[in-house]
């Protein structure tokens, strides 16, 4: 394995345990990781506005790609370094396509998630994981109308999210998604699709990270369980998924950790790169 310089890791699923904390044991490994000068990089689909406070709090952590890849941010200074958003012309039609199957509708401006606001009385119907509808509830700027929020903004937005309550109207919603030329779909958990602009994804941005510390891509090591992970764990010098991941990511991926309640991530930095 090449000289590794960068270890980034999606959050959900990949640092944070199922109940949404990260063990102290991980804070340890990432904390001797840093320590040897390797760049931490927290690489997800949450929004500025939707990562834990212990992650922005972490003082060996200087960068973080969010909202899957649309915005690469310095962590002190909370400032954008680089970003690549979705169109307001296209985040208008994805959010039509979604309004026709029954879901709860999400979109990014600015680090910053916006929800249809009389959805969040029945986030029961689209999420089952308290953690999760904890981390909703506690991300979102409720709106009473989600497209006139985007027709006052009338500007780019991170990208667009839904969660669906049929898993086979997701299936319909993203192989038409998949259709449009300036379009990215992807899926962090079972029942969402969330929506970049074409050609972005966590793995572009790191890329871009990269070139800008002079920190080449096969000395990249990335952590991945769900399908917005691919890309990025296709992008890096050695792209590890999680034991917990679905099928799809552990196929495109060099070699499996332990799972994200097994201290996975930390597991594999210590017998791979601090041992």
């Amino acid at each position: 394995m090449n000289k590794i310089k960068m270890v980034a890791f999606d959050l959900d699923g990949t640092l944070l345990t199922t109940d949404k904390k990260i063990t102290e044991h991980t804070r340890h490994v990432i904390e001797k990781a840093a320590e040897r000068g390797i760049e931490i990089v927290p690489a997800t689909g949450r929004p500025l506005m939707g990562v834990p406070e212990e992650i922005l709090n972490f003082p060996c952590i200087h960068y973080l790609v969010t909202s899957n890849g649309a915005r690469i941010i310095e962590r002190e200074s909370r400032k954008t370094l680089d970003s690549m958003l979705l169109s307001y012309e296209n985040a208008k039609e994805i959010l039509a396509i979604f309004k026709e199957y029954d879901t709860m509708r999400d979109v990014f401006y600015d680090g910053q998630g916006y929800t249809e606001g009389k959805k969040l009385a029945y986030l029961d119907r689209y999420i089952l994981n308290p953690a999760m509808v904890g981390y909703l509830r506690r991300s979102r700027i409720p709106v009473d109308d989600i497209e006139e929020l985007v027709l006052k903004e009338r500007r780019a937005a991170d990208k667009v999210q839904a969660l669906f309550a049929d898993p086979d109207e997701r299936k319909e919603a993203f192989q038409r998604l998949k259709e449009l030329p300036a379009a990215e779909p992807s899926c962090s958990i079972r029942n969402n699709i969330e929506v970049n602009a074409a050609g972005v994804h966590k793995g572009v941005a790191l890329i871009k990270l990269g070139r800008r510390l002079g920190i080449a891509e096969e000395e990249i090591m990335a952590f991945g369980d769900g399908v917005n992970d691919i890309r990025m764990l296709q992008s890096a010098g050695a792209g590890i998924a999680m034991a917990n991941a679905v099928q799809e990511v552990k196929d495109a991926a060099d070699d499996v950790a332990m799972s994200n309640d097994e201290d996975g991530v930390a597991a594999y930095i210590e017998s791979h790169i601090l041992g």
